[in-house]
């Protein structure tokens, strides 16, 4: 395989030790850069910086923070840092704590990946299923497989993989799964600070998945196996298609698109 370009970015901060773990996992694969925000960014979800100037700062080589978000960081290095030549991987991880089911959404690991999906670079977002665990390492091999597997076979430029990695020792397999259903609850604690004035809390810590067959949770909580999910971004909903087609909008004809 030809030495390529892979770029590593988090949303933990460019000093976690997650990404430090990652980037040490790609190093054999290729000349790894590392483009990440300068501090704790969990749960900035695809957000990106429009109306402020953002600042890179060299850390070391090819290892940079951006005062921005995990988009932002995909973003620069990308179309900016990299431009010359592109990366041919982009990882993003290794997250500490799960990002399952509706986790996409909001997760900023996820997102760096899918800021480099968008761009057409094939993209890898890496979390460990733990909140309390700080060991990577079984992550990391995991990590350094699947992306030797990627590199190696013809994928689309707008790939885009979840990896859940479960804690408590080295995992005995894999399922290539689909997004579950879970809850953390639905808590909003109210207190009141020394000045006398409300604030609140949200993000409840009550969890719960259902029992969804084939599912990244089933995987990683019952089976106890790494999770791996192809992502894609488009949203529409085919199911209720028909049924909105169906509204009868008074004042307003409905005109047929294409192939109706």
């Amino acid at each position: 395989m030809d030495r390529v370009r892979i770029l590593v970015s988090n949303d933990d901060g460019v000093a976690s030790l997650g990404l430090a773990a990652l980037a040490e996992a790609m190093a054999p694969l290729g000349e790894v850069w590392v483009v990440a925000p300068d501090r704790e960014q969990s749960a900035a979800s695809h957000a990106l910086s429009l109306h402020r100037p953002l600042r890179i700062k060299r850390v070391k080589e090819r290892w940079f923070s951006v005062d921005g978000t995990p988009s932002d960081c995909s973003y620069l290095a990308i179309n900016h840092l990299l431009k010359d030549e592109r990366p041919a991987l982009m990882v993003s991880g290794i997250n500490t704590g799960p990002n399952l089911a509706d986790d996409v959404t909001y997760s900023g690991t996820v997102a760096a990946a899918m800021e480099a999906s968008i761009l057409g670079v094939p993209a890898i977002a890496f979390s460990l299923a733990s909140r309390q665990s700080l060991e990577f390492g079984d992550a990391a091999r995991f990590a350094t497989v699947l992306a030797r597997a990627t590199l190696a076979a013809p994928m689309p430029g707008r790939m885009l993989l979840n990896v859940n990695v479960p804690a408590g020792g080295e995992p005995r397999g894999y399922q290539v799964t689909r997004l579950g259903k879970h809850s953390w609850g639905v808590d909003v604690i109210e207190n009141v600070d020394p000045r006398g004035r409300k604030y609140y809390w949200i993000g409840g810590t009550d969890y719960q998945h259902q029992d969804i067959p084939g599912s990244d949770c089933n995987a990683v909580h019952v089976s106890k196996v790494v999770s791996v999910t192809p992502l894609h971004l488009d949203l529409t909903d085919d199911a209720a298609l028909g049924p909105v087609r169906g509204l009868a909008l008074d004042g307003y004809e409905q005109v047929p698109g294409p192939g109706r």
